[in-house]
Parts: structure tokens; sequence; C-alpha cells
């Protein structure tokens, strides 16, 4: 069985809130996991939070050179 680092998450994307979300979807139909990092204010304190502000996508380290090349290829289309 193999494991992946989990703990070494690096930055692939980053944009608005609404193409941070396509671009997760887009690399989780590939089975890539990702996740998104919001550089605003938590929910919590603010309930305006992740409007207009620029949001990343992260994936693991070792899946970095793949997601990079689904997300170029993308952009190669369109």
């Amino acid at each position: 069985m193999t494991t992946k680092k989990e703990d070494s998450l690096v930055k692939v994307f980053g944009g608005t809130p609404w193409e941070a979300e396509l671009v997760k979807g887009l690399l989780e139909s590939n089975e890539i996991l990702s996740m998104l990092k919001d550089d605003t204010l938590s929910s919590v304190t603010s309930p305006y939070a992740g409007f207009g502000g620029v949001m990343e996508v992260l994936v693991n380290e070792d899946d970095y050179e793949l997601a990079k090349k689904i997300l170029d290829e993308r952009d190669a289309k369109g």
C-alpha cells in the first residue's frame, strides 16, 4: 500500500473564488486531491470572507507536476 505525504502542500493556482472552485473540480476529476486556501479573514470572523479575494488551490507536492500539466493543457485549449 502506498501512502502520500499530505503535509507538503504547494500552490498550483491562484485566482477568484469561482475560478479556484473550477480548477479544484478539474483536478479532482483527474484524481488529484486538492484543497482551497482563502487569503482573507476566516468566515468565523468575517461573514464576507472569500468575496473578491484571492483563493489558492493547493495540491500535494507529489502531484504538483501532473496538476500543472493538466492546467497548462486547459489553458492551451482556451
